[in-house]
């Protein structure tokens, strides 16, 4: 019913750049495509995670209101402590629970596709939140900024979490556990730093933004490409 009352021009900017993306990083599978039922159902489980995030990060925010007379820290924190783990955490949650013991999980690479994929769930539900209250203009700005970061911290996210699972078939549960970890923390950092650099406002804070979101993407783009070339069966 929601999407109903929703301009169908709206919904479509709102989404078509999520899919541009997941055909991209689906091509990239070289080895062996995943199962479409599997991608499908990891866009819902990125769909269930906005919903995990946003329960989370309501519950966070009221413990900040002591904060609130200090906008730059209120903004650290809220950041750091609250929307980059919230929303992070619940996509690995999710992805793990769904793909670590899935006999298509057999290639590094696909990590990343299951990862991004989960990832680009997040981004088209919430992209449809925001078109919604921001019009097209606000489709547009996230079409080349939210869209493709919710991308980036897929990749940053799926590079150690297939690496976590090649680790754990040869073996080696300590280090597979190490990039478990870390599967989650550095794309929760990224995603916190783009977050907060957006948020403080200002001109320079908006150059450092572009920037930012400029050296994300190519090393983004050139961690997914390496990783498609190099991608080997586990």
């Amino acid at each position: 019913m929601y999407l109903l009352q929703i301009n169908p021009t709206l919904i479509a900017a709102a989404v078509v750049p999520a899919l541009i993306l997941l055909i991209y990083v689906y091509r990239l599978d070289r080895l062996e495509k995943e199962p479409k039922g599997l991608l499908w159902r990891l866009l819902l489980f990125g769909v269930l995670a906005t919903a995990v995030a946003g329960y989370l990060e309501r519950i966070g925010i009221r413990f900040l209101e002591a904060w609130a007379d200090r906008p730059l820290l209120h903004t650290l924190l809220l950041t750091f402590l609250i929307v980059g783990p919230a929303e992070e955490g619940s996509k690995y949650l999710l992805l793990k629970r769904r793909t670590w013991y899935n006999p298509n999980f057999n290639c590094r690479f696909d990590g990343v596709v299951y990862a991004v994929f989960v990832s680009m769930g997040f981004a088209i539900w919430e992209n449809i939140a925001y078109v919604a209250a921001l019009g097209f203009e606000g489709a547009m700005l996230r079409a080349v900024t939210a869209v493709p970061g919710h991308a980036s911290f897929g990749v940053f996210m799926g590079a150690w979490y297939g690496q976590a699972k090649a680790y754990e078939r040869a073996g080696d549960l300590l280090r597979s556990k190490n990039c478990r970890r870390l599967a989650v923390i550095v794309p929760m950092l990224i995603h916190a730093l783009y977050d907060f650099i957006a948020m403080i406002g200002g001109a320079i804070p908006l150059v450092l933004f572009i920037v930012f979101i400029l050296i994300m993407f190519v090393i983004a783009f050139i961690v997914l490409r390496r990783l498609s070339k190099r991608d080997r069966y586990i």
